[in-house]
């Protein structure tokens, strides 16, 4: 079995990275999301989906930190700011 990640430099790179992946594998849904005001209801099994993931490789200390949180926000959120939306 592999080490957690107990390091939150380190866990930070792997939730970034996870929702990079989410981003690239369904940009179509997420534009979608976020033009209807409803990307966390469009993305919730993919979300949920990277969050197993995320809470598998790290340890319990750092999965409380809501860093996975803080990288879909980051990464499927404020990267998409050019979309045309209600919600800004």
């Amino acid at each position: 079995m592999a080490t957690l990640i107990d390091n939150p430099k380190r866990a930070r790179q792997l939730a970034r990275a996870i929702a990079s992946d989410l981003t690239l594998y369904h940009e179509p849904k997420i534009l979608e999301g976020i033009a209807n005001d409803s990307l966390f209801e469009a993305m919730a099994d993919e979300i949920n989906e990277g969050r197993e993931l995320f809470k598998s490789r790290v340890t319990e200390d750092i999965f409380g930190q809501h860093i996975y949180e803080r990288a879909i926000v980051d990464v499927l959120v404020k990267s998409k700011g050019h979309v045309k939306a209600k919600i800004w």
